[in-house]
């Protein structure tokens, strides 16, 4: 039995975190062997170069490093948790994947896609998430959503509104582009609201 490979995606602030703590014991209720992940992260080589994406203090972090260190950590991700995880059957749910890569780098920071898409099969191995969920919303309510959560703000987080505007238009750009894997809901809508219909594109996928 093959598992799902489901991704989740969506500008900062979009709630994919608070959604995918409510949807992972959801779906194990209904009988599923569900794991949850996340990138950069999801392995101990990931977190500990998570750690040094989002430290504020690497202020000069070239782009082209910060693609590369992203990918490593891709890397080791599909290989030690994906792709056996995909193997034994599970669901799994992972908080971002490569199209991070293309929103955040290539229509954000402005790095070549054709460069960005030759790295990231390289990390992959052509690995293609079955369904990919983005949580849409405008930059300023995600932003402001940041701010007021209390949580300390990465990196990222304290890049300018312009950049997470381009953010937002690449992905809604990425759905353009291959609609059949994407699903697109709005994370202006309550908690509730959004967390029942993600749980209907899932309940869908999962009878496909």
């Amino acid at each position: 039995m093959t598992g799902l490979f489901v991704t989740f995606e969506g500008p900062e602030g979009s709630g994919k975190t608070t959604q995918l703590k409510a949807l992972a014991p959801w779906l194990i209720a209904q009988g599923y062997d569900v794991l949850s992940t996340r990138e950069p992260g999801g392995t101990p080589v990931g977190e500990r170069i998570r750690v040094l994406l989002h430290d504020c203090v690497h202020t000069e972090m070239t782009a082209e490093t910060e693609i590369l260190l992203y990918s490593a950590a891709r890397a080791q991700h599909v290989a030690e948790v994906i792709r056996p995880a995909l193997k034994a059957g599970t669901l799994i749910l992972c908080d971002r994947f490569y199209d991070s890569t293309y929103a955040y780098q290539g229509y954000g920071r402005g790095l070549p896609m054709e460069a960005l898409r030759r790295i990231t099969a390289f990390a992959t191995l052509g690995l293609i998430p079955d369904l990919t969920i983005c949580l849409d919303l405008p930059p300023e309510i995600g932003l402001q959503r940041r701010q007021s959560s209390g949580e300390a703000l990465n990196r990222l987080d304290r890049e300018t509104v312009a950049f997470h505007r381009r953010v937002r238009e690449g992905y809604l750009t990425l759905i353009d582009a291959e609609p059949t894997r994407w699903r697109l809901v709005d994370a202006t809508a309550s908690i509730e609201t959004v967390q029942t219909e993600l749980r209907h594109i899932i309940t869908r996928a999962l009878s496909a």
